[in-house]
């Protein structure tokens, strides 16, 4: 029988579960997913009975093969999402979506009663984000639903909701507790007086060790489970595991998130005002990070370039790096601004550019602009030298190749690890099942050296 363990990685789309054998190489792979379904207000929001029926079915028919021993469980999941459940265990309310409007007046009351919104978004380190901030959910229910408030013995975040299924016993989780949830005091490393204060605390179970396990018998069998990650968290694990060395990992999507794990000085004001926040990672450190949302810039903006030059959507996947066309594009730069939700390229006229190569380049140049300004935020006091760049932007080389131009005395490198947040989840518990050492050849990288300096 193989070694393996097993994981659930759960993402607002996909629904995924993996074997991984002692050397991390997938042995078996399973994705679903579930339409969703609406909470009592009629918003979208995810359909809890069928992940939690999906969960049990599927752990349970995988205990079944014979080819593999199941040593260990572990989870890591989307965040800023809690599962309320009663004494029973049963959920009491839906799985609200996080993107689910939240009243003003009641944010109004609570920033107002807690010192302001400055205050507290400095001390829990979360940017005002309505429902992302977790906490507030509670909040919410307890202001407009006492009711159902009062029937919850426990309030778990996704992660450990899904931990609690094959476990039955509830906790939680530092990543997800330290994640823009307003729940956590970075300063006392504590929850916030207000969670106190509003009762809130007393629906928060205890706090478990993101790198240590529980024993649980499952159809009988005996297998160590992980208390659950939240993913971000869980996606640096194999570069926290990888490489001692101060770096930043820039994970690219529809946002670019800029982490630097090594970076533990206080969020301030200003740098809450420019999207900056605070992770925390398995181990329980703080990991500041600042946000762009550039991937879905990028997906508006070759939009209007493929109308624009009469091409197809991907055109841009066929563009190389040009420096000799950088260097022209240069010359007739315009103010870049750097807020952090669109580049100066949307005020750009595409009739002043002769080729969609010509425009792609001017567009990934602001980009960068802005990319430098955000990612700078975060450097902090300690020496980085390198920059690991994951997902879609690591595989464009205009990008790279700018990037290393914005950052010429740092080695910059495309990253790429296969399912890395199944693997973080994998790698936190590491040592609870695995007999062998952790393999060196998890990580590709690719190399980009500055041809150019780019100056912001």
């Amino acid at each position: 029988m193989t070694s393996v363990i097993a994981i659930f990685d759960i993402g607002k789309t996909n629904k995924k579960f993996f074997l991984f054998n002692e050397q991390y190489r997938i042995v078996l792979e399973r994705t679903v997913q579930f339409d969703e379904t609406t909470d009592e207000d009629g918003d979208i929001c995810e359909n809890l009975d069928e992940l939690t029926e999906w969960v049990k079915h599927t752990l349970h028919e995988v205990l079944g093969l014979k080819k593999f021993e199941i040593k260990a469980v572990n989870f890591s999941t989307y965040g800023a999402s809690f599962v309320h459940i009663d004494a029973t265990g049963k959920p009491v309310t839906p799985l609200y979506n996080y993107l689910k409007p939240f009243p003003k007046t009641l944010e109004e009351k609570f920033y107002n009663k807690y010192g302001g919104e400055t205050k507290v978004s400095v001390e829990t380190a979360s940017p005002v984000l309505g429902n992302l901030n977790s906490g507030l959910q509670l909040y919410k229910l307890k202001n407009e639903q006492p009711t159902v408030f009062d029937q919850i013995a426990y309030s778990l975040h996704l992660p450990q909701y899904i931990s609690y299924l094959v476990t039955g016993k509830a906790y939680a989780d530092i990543t997800s507790i330290g994640c823009h949830t307003t729940l956590w005091n970075f300063a006392s490393n504590d929850y916030h007086e207000w969670v106190g204060k509003e009762n809130i605390l007393s629906k928060l179970p205890a706090l478990f060790p993101s790198n240590k396990t529980m024993d649980a018998v499952v159809d009988g069998k005996p297998i160590k489970a992980g208390v659950g990650l939240h993913d971000s968290s869980a996606a640096l694990i194999p570069y926290l595991t990888s490489f001692t060395e101060p770096f930043i990992l820039i994970s690219t999507g529809t946002w670019c998130i800029s982490f630097n794990p090594f970076n533990h000085e206080p969020l301030n004001d200003d740098e809450l005002q420019q999207d900056c926040l605070c992770y925390m990672e398995y181990e329980g450190n703080p990991v500041k990070a600042s946000r762009l949302f550039a991937g879905y810039e990028h997906e508006q903006q070759t939009k209007r370039l493929a109308y624009h030059f009469g091409v197809a959507l991907d055109h841009y996947k066929q563009v190389d790096f040009n420096n000799d066309l950088l260097n022209k594009l240069q010359s007739s730069n315009v103010a870049a601004l750097t807020g952090v939700h669109t580049s100066a390229f949307g005020q750009r006229n595409l009739a002043d550019f002769k080729t969609y190569e010509e425009a792609y380049h001017q567009f990934i140049f602001d980009i960068i602009l802005q990319q430098k300004v955000s990612t700078s935020l975060i450097l902090g006091s300690k020496k980085v030298k390198r920059i690991f760049v994951d997902g879609g932007f690591g595989k464009n080389p205009v990008y790279m190749n700018l990037l290393a131009a914005a950052f010429p005395t740092m080695e910059v490198f495309a990253a790429s690890v296969s399912q890395a947040t199944a693997i973080g989840a994998a790698l936190s518990i590491h040592k609870h099942w695995n007999t062998k050492p952790v393999p060196g050849d998890m990580i590709e990288l690719k190399y980009y050296v500055a041809t150019e300096k780019i100056d912001v």
